[in-house]
């Protein structure tokens, strides 16, 4: 085990890295039952999607922990689910096999941009002032997820207003970030994971901690058959470009999926990574040099773009690496043993869905919010008094929680990037892929303003 993910190299060990990979599991555990929730709407079996998110989760984990050995975290992402509920089949008319056809060639778009290195190119060509905010950007993004999930937050009047004090969970999410902040400036190992289980043992007497509903798994095994496969049937793939007046809306549909997925994926690993040295100098600069597979960043990037096909083949919307990865990373996790200890999780998770579906937004709320603190460090290396790079580092940082996306936060950045530098006369300095991302994303908003 040693040898194979190089814990001692890494500045880890064994315990440091199960601790890890338990506290990402529970900061992604929702996604078991949320998932299913959403999919289910458009008639697809919640006992199929349950599983189906399930085997994306562990594949995509593993793939990530074994093959890259970096402790990142995969599963359906969420937003991406709604867009599949919502804009692809509610509003656009399409089935939800044709979506899941739409979602597969999506991962065979990410796998040949990654394997072509176009990946590689998009992530080399961003500034490092913007690579910096991108990174504090998920910080204030992750911590507003944890502030959200808590019920902190409240928008009856339109705008974000702090809700009353006389709430139960919302009590417990305040202890529970109390108790962990203490912890940690006490320097007690384990203190984030330690923090979600007092609170949610907490949880049980105020009535917060609560065993969800689900189905049994022989109902969910007997109805992942009308899933598994269902994207290359008809309807599906073979339906999907029958109807010629319809192409060029399936074309939009798709690149609007592969445009978020591969643009949240690039935010999380320049965010997480850089900081925490996942990432190092030697493999950033091996990835520029290197072909092939020899960087830790080209491996992670394989893995990602395999896991949605892989996904979409069992049933399910894009499957992404997510970004509370970071709570594992931030409780020292830094190999793909953290990765593989989360997929065994997702594993067990199959036979105990409603004890993991106890874990309350309570008890993870306050690690999310707590990581999204640790990683607002990234924004000290941006030179904020050049209005220059502070313009396209507010829109890259700021702008990614407000509009509760990654991609979106990447795209704002981008533009302002490029607008800047049109402005002063300074178009060579722009990267052309980075010229060519922007106009892709002004087109997505295009899109997305038509769909």
């Amino acid at each position: 085990m040693e040898s194979f993910f190089k814990l001692k190299e890494n500045g880890t060990n064994v315990r440091t890295e199960i601790l890890a990979g338990l506290t990402t599991f529970f900061a992604m555990a929702y996604i078991i039952m949320v998932n299913p929730d959403i999919l289910s709407q458009t008639g697809m079996p919640w006992g199929a999607v349950f599983l189906a998110t399930i085997a994306a989760a562990i594949i995509g984990t593993l793939v990530m922990g074994l093959f890259a050995n970096v402790p990142y975290a995969q599963a359906p992402g969420m937003g991406l689910n709604a867009f599949f509920t919502f804009t692809v089949v509610f509003s656009l008319g399409f089935t939800w096999q044709e979506a899941l056809a739409m979602v597969f060639i999506c991962g065979l778009i990410n796998i040949f941009i990654t394997v072509t290195r176009i990946r590689k190119l998009i992530i080399r060509c961003i500034p490092e002032g913007l690579q910096n905010a991108i990174g504090g950007g998920i910080g204030i993004f992750i911590a507003y997820i944890g502030l959200q999930n808590a019920g902190l937050l409240s928008f009856a009047a339109g705008i974000p207003e702090l809700v009353p004090l006389n709430n139960a969970s919302v009590l417990l999410t305040l202890f529970g970030l109390a108790i962990t902040i203490i912890m940690l400036i006490r320097g007690v190992r384990g203190a984030i994971f330690i923090g979600i289980i007092i609170t949610t043992l907490l949880g049980i007497p105020f009535g917060v901690t609560q065993v969800g509903q689900t189905v049994s798994l022989s109902q969910a095994f007997s109805e992942l058959g009308t899933t598994f496969g269902a994207a290359f049937g008809n309807p599906g793939l073979l339906s999907l470009f029958s109807d010629p007046s319809k192409l060029p809306l399936v074309l939009m549909t798709i690149f609007a999926f592969s445009l978020s997925d591969t643009f949240d994926t690039i935010g999380t690993f320049i965010g997480t990574g850089r900081r925490a040295g996942i990432f190092s100098a030697e493999d950033m600069k091996a990835l520029e040099t290197s072909s092939g597979f020899k960087s830790k960043m080209d491996r992670a990037l394989f893995a990602d773009a395999t896991a949605t096909s892989i996904g979409a083949l069992f049933g399910t919307s894009n499957t992404t690496t997510y970004v509370e990865s970071a709570a594992g990373i931030g409780a020292g996790g830094r190999t793909g043993l953290t990765s593989v200890v989360v997929a065994v999780l997702f594993f067990l998770s199959a036979f105990f869905a409603p004890a993991i579906s106890a874990i309350p937004s309570a008890a993870t709320a306050p690690a999310l919010i707590i990581v999204g603190i640790m990683m607002l460090a990234s924004f000290a290396e941006v030179k904020w008094t050049n209005f220059e790079e502070a313009v396209p580092a507010f829109f890259a940082g700021v702008f990614m929680a407000l509009c509760y996306s990654i991609s979106y936060g990447i795209a704002g950045g981008f533009i302002t990037y490029t607008l800047i530098k049109l402005v002063k006369g300074e178009a060579r300095e722009i990267h052309p892929i980075l010229a060519v991302s922007t106009i892709l994303f002004i087109l997505n908003f295009i899109i997305m303003a038509v769909l």
